[in-house]
């Protein structure tokens, strides 16, 4: 599923909820395409990395400062951050549902996980349309099992384009750490 050409300037999802990510933590940018997301939190100070299948795409991001560019597979290869925690994980425009285990495990205690995707209705306006890249209604909210859920939203947006998108912030609990909420 291709990130929208235009945009360009970070997620407003990913603009509003970056402040709760600890300063100077590191932060895992999922699936990050042209890596505007990167860029972003790598201008606030933040250590990232990025992740995504696409070698030009990684290229152009691993010759940023504070951006540790990575080019996988991570859907059919293994998850190369095994082990490693985040004070931040953010995904958009993408979904694979096997690695909501894996996404989940790679927050540090006091991690935050922001995630915008499309989300069932959206076949109305467009692509994606397959459901296996939708959302299910509430699908998010079961994801993060027990993170406490700072804000939620299943909605119809305008902007960048007209769709239908589900966006979650959760927070990881230090007591939730080593639990499998799945």
């Amino acid at each position: 599923m291709a990130e929208h050409p235009a945009v360009t300037m970070p997620s407003a999802w990913v603009q509003r909820w970056a402040p709760l990510v600890p300063v100077g933590g590191p932060v895992l940018d999922v699936a990050c395409g042209g890596g505007r997301h990167a860029l972003f939190f790598a201008a606030l100070g933040h250590p990232v990395a990025a992740v995504d299948r696409d070698p030009a795409a990684i290229r152009a991001l691993a010759a940023q400062s504070g951006i540790t560019a990575l080019c996988a597979d991570i859907e059919t290869g293994p998850w190369p951050y095994a082990g490693q925690q985040f004070a931040a994980v953010v995904v958009t425009n993408y979904l694979h549902r096997p690695l909501f285990p894996a996404l989940m495990a790679a927050l540090a205690p006091g991690g935050v996980l922001i995630y915008e995707t499309f989300a069932l209705g959206n076949e109305a306006y467009g692509r994606p349309a397959n459901p296996d890249f939708l959302l299910q209604r509430g699908e998010l909210l079961r994801a993060v099992g027990p993170a406490r859920v700072v804000a939620y939203e299943d909605l119809y947006v305008e902007q960048p384009k007209p769709a239908m998108v589900q966006r979650i912030c959760a927070v990881v609990t230090a007591g939730l750490i080593g639990e499998n909420p799945f």
